[in-house]
């Protein structure tokens, strides 16, 4: 697993009150019953954590620029997010 990886789970399962180890990439996010404030946190956790700037409509469904329907999906986009910023 990827440093980022290792990050993400971390910062979500603080999120969710749960162990790193409680996760898969497969752990979709509605599972985990996050309320709506614990979701903009998550995402300041990440972009803080990684430096960069979520799409501001992250947290709506129709938006497709960041998926954060599972664990797998938001480490994809937050590794896309940076090889953007690397290029």
């Amino acid at each position: 697993m990827t440093q980022t990886a290792q990050t993400i789970f971390a910062i979500i399962a603080e999120k969710a009150l749960l162990a790193p180890s409680d996760l898969t990439p497969e752990t979709r996010l509605a599972d985990l019953a996050l309320d709506s404030l614990a979701m903009v946190e998550l995402i300041f956790a990440l972009e803080e954590a990684f430096d960069i700037s979520v799409p501001f409509n992250a947290n709506d469904p129709a938006a497709q620029e960041f998926d954060l329907s599972s664990v797998g999906a938001i480490i994809a986009a937050v590794e896309g997010l940076l090889s953007q910023k690397a290029a």
